[in-house]
């Protein structure tokens, strides 16, 4: 973000976020600072919005916490800063190669030129002392040129070490804008381009794919049970449980807040509510302990509608018949997987 306040302005937001910081007890690294002074600064409606729902229902503010957010909201624009940077040093590599390039080039023209007067000038020598001079000149001008050789082999593995390192930036920036910052799963993001890239390879190829809406059952009320920072470890444990319950090219995803989606590529909508029964299965059979005391806490169980998609259907169709389903296993006494039905095709509604 651009950040335009003038000297009194810009102290007194620093004064209100390292408040801030110390009020809630985190740590003032730069994106904490960056994300309260944001907040103060009113600079993000979204962001602030966000925070002010987790003050008003007395969510305690934890560094994971404000790692979701300020990846949620503020680590796009430094993907786009850091993209637009890399964006001008690659142009200014090229450029200095070119020039290193322009100049081999130019004393390549000459040298060559020169070899060619020495070639006509050597049939005609007859004077020793005249042949040595021209080849000391030969030599010289043969020194120059292996100069400007060994300074383009230079600016190229110098220009080699560069990219390879924005290569590997720009990875580390690829593969964070995709994931989730609590759970270190894929994020709504990565789960759009997914679902639209499967869903396409779908259409062209006639094969099935499936999908699965996963929720929390009772999450707030957990949350307000045990508290936040508890909440946060669910979270993470309900995702390692389903990535370590898929396979191959299946895609598990945390889609906001407490629910989660899963692709399943290649899949019928059978398949789909055994593999949803497994995850269910086994989230169920995970403690939630606390890890200042070992005591467990309480068991949880997740909630899942599962949908197979249709030819010619919109993914948000399909995300919205999932949804549905899940709705329909919430309703039914949670802890359960409901089928949606599959527009054109006869089949009982399934629950389990």
């Amino acid at each position: 973000m651009q950040y335009t306040h003038d000297l009194n302005q810009a102290n007194e937001y620093a004064q209100e976020v390292l408040a801030r910081l110390r009020q809630e007890g985190l740590a003032a690294t730069p994106d904490n600072y960056e994300l309260w002074y944001v907040y103060f600064s009113g600079q993000h409606p979204e962001l602030k919005r966000a925070i002010d729902v987790l003050v008003g229902a007395k969510h305690k503010i934890t560094e994971d916490r404000c790692k979701e957010m300020y990846q949620r909201f503020l680590s796009s624009s430094r993907d786009e800063e850091m993209l637009r940077r890399a964006g001008d040093q690659v142009h200014a590599t090229i450029k200095n190669v070119a020039g290193v390039v322009q100049n081999v080039k130019d004393a390549t023209s000459q040298y060559s030129g020169k070899l060619g007067g020495v070639s006509e000038k050597i049939n005609t020598i007859k004077d020793p002392n005249e042949l040595k001079g021209v080849l000391k000149n030969v030599i010289d001008d043969t020194r120059d040129m292996m100069t400007q050789n060994q300074k383009l082999e230079e600016q190229l593995s110098q220009s080699s070490h560069v990219m390879e390192q924005l290569q590997r930036d720009l990875e580390t920036v690829r593969r964070e804008a995709l994931t989730d910052g609590l759970t270190g799963i894929s994020n709504r993001k990565s789960f759009d381009a997914e679902m639209e890239r499967i869903d396409e390879e779908s259409k062209k190829t006639g094969g099935a794919y499936s999908l699965l809406m996963l929720d929390i059952d009772h999450f707030k009320s957990f949350n307000d049970n045990y508290g936040h920072q508890v909440g946060d470890q669910v979270l993470r444990l309900v995702a390692k449980t389903l990535t370590d319950g898929i396979k191959g090219r299946d895609v598990a995803a945390r889609y906001g807040g407490e629910e989660f989606g899963i692709i399943l590529p290649d899949t019928g909508l059978q398949a789909a509510v055994t593999v949803g029964n497994a995850l269910r299965k086994a989230v169920a059979s995970k403690d939630v302990v606390n890890r200042s005391t070992g005591e467990k806490l309480a068991r949880i169980t997740i909630s899942i509608g599962a949908a197979e998609a249709i030819s010619d259907e919109k993914t948000a169709d399909l995300i919205g018949r999932a949804d549905a389903a899940l709705y329909t296993a919430k309703h039914n006494g949670r802890n359960q997987v409901a089928a949606a039905p599959t527009p054109g095709k006869r089949q009982k509604k399934e629950t389990a």
